[in-house]
């Protein structure tokens, strides 16, 4: 469906004076008849008075043609289920009062930034049906709105089951598409949210990993969803984008707002996290050990502080080696004889 942007002129003012003048009018003659029946003249009298009723009854029928439209806001008109156009510029417009607004989305309301009370759910829409309900305009917001994605758990590329959350930045570009093309553009968007997500979580791992190739070309990388959540954003930005062109929907940020190991393996994962950072403590402080006991030898050696066998070389690397790497302060024993 192709869009078509209305540009009729802004006469809602103009038509609301002269409806308004034909009412008070219309109320007039009903009065001027009625006179004129008591009076006796019946022919005038009576024409005047159905006039003025007739009016009456169906005046009311132009006034649904005016229409006021806000910035940022469409109005998408049908006439006999016909397309007729958008009206786009905001301003106070008067239109065919037999058109109607369409908007099959107008009691959808998504888990958004803006909209108070949304309980989460295992679905991201809740449609609005409580009693203290305003009045659903079927216009259609062009605003940037943001879309709060419920947390789903998903396997990353490796198996382990992981929850995550995104917020993706929306708007609508062209109405008679949303309109026209899905049945509902925002539950549209939500679904394809979901499925977008899922099928970029899957080629990432939550961690760097060996031997895993996120990008395709067919080499291993660092790429992970904790390392490199700006890239992983922009590729669930770009595979929503391709899933609601058709809807005309714009998606214009994607952001991961929670990222973490799912409970039933959070505690595994953490205990394999501080198991790989003490290696690594431990890594790093037996190099630096090694490095002060073979300095040590070397400065004993240069300055014939003292003349060590191999025996006596080895006996002082272990207790230098224990004094270094231990957990706790070392306790000296202090020998007043012979060294041998």
């Amino acid at each position: 469906m192709k869009e078509i942007i209305l540009k009729n002129k802004k006469n809602g003012m103009a038509m609301l004076l002269l409806l308004s003048l034909l009412y008070l009018g219309s109320i007039g003659l009903t009065v001027w008849g009625g006179i004129l029946l008591d009076e006796g003249t019946t022919a005038l009298g009576v024409a005047l008075l159905v006039t003025g009723c007739v009016w009456l009854c169906i005046g009311w029928v132009p006034f649904l043609g005016l229409k006021v439209i806000r910035p940022q806001e469409a109005l998408v008109l049908t006439l006999f289920g016909k397309y007729i156009g958008t009206l786009k510029e905001d301003g106070f417009y008067f239109v065919n009062p037999f058109c109607a607004g369409v908007n099959p989305a107008a009691k959808t309301r998504l888990n958004q930034s803006g909209i108070d009370g949304v309980a989460e759910k295992s679905m991201n829409i809740n449609v609005a049906g409580s009693a203290n309900a305003e009045i659903l305009s079927k216009k259609i917001s062009l605003k940037a709105m943001t879309l709060n994605n419920n947390r789903q758990k998903i396997n990353d590329c490796l198996g382990n089951p992981i929850e995550i959350g995104i917020a993706v930045i929306w708007r609508v570009v062209d109405t008679a598409k949303a309109v026209f093309d899905v049945d509902n553009y925002k539950e549209y968007l939500s679904l394809q949210c979901d499925s977008a997500l899922r099928d970029i979580v899957r080629i990432y791992p939550y961690d760097v990993a060996q031997g895993v190739d996120t990008t395709g070309d067919g080499q291993a990388d660092e790429g992970s969803l904790r390392g490199s959540s700006e890239i992983v954003a922009e590729r669930i930005r770009s595979e929503i984008q391709k899933k609601v062109e058709t809807a005309g929907l714009e998606v214009m940020e994607a952001r991961i707002t929670y990222l973490a190991y799912a409970p039933e393996i959070a505690a595994v994962m953490l205990q394999r996290q501080q198991a790989s950072a003490i290696i690594d403590a431990r890594k790093m402080i037996v190099d630096g050990a090694v490095g002060m006991v073979e300095m040590a030898l070397e400065r004993l050696s240069e300055k014939q502080v003292v003349e060590l066998d191999e025996e006596r070389k080895a006996a002082m690397v272990s207790n230098l080696l224990v004094v270094l790497c231990g957990n706790h302060d070392a306790q000296p024993v202090v020998n007043s004889g012979s060294l041998y």
